[in-house]
């Protein structure tokens, strides 16, 4: 299924939990954290300002994003959990 996310929308696939600790101990499903973290794959076509123009969005489709905990829609596409999310709720890119 393709998603294109609108204005200054980006969807974001998460990335998965870690299944163990640093230590080795595996951990339940009820025990994992969700991901703060993901890939970029639909970017929207940016804000329209007061003036009419558009301000593009500054991501890229395969940028490696970090986003607040409780921020965004969560969806489903092809069985894998996706966010959409306005651009300014992405904190960082990296990697």
């Amino acid at each position: 299924m393709k998603v294109k996310p609108l204005s200054d929308k980006v969807l974001v696939e998460v990335l998965e939990a870690e299944e163990k600790t640093k230590g080795g101990i595996i951990l339940p499903d009820t025990a994992k954290e969700e991901k703060t973290e993901g890939k970029v794959i639909s970017v929207g076509g940016g804000k329209v300002l007061e003036s009419g123009k558009r301000q593009p969005i500054e991501l890229n489709v395969g940028d490696r994003v970090i986003f607040g905990k409780y921020v965004g829609d969560d969806i489903l596409i092809d069985g894998k959990k996706h966010k959409v999310l306005k651009e300014s709720e992405i904190l960082a890119v990296y990697g």
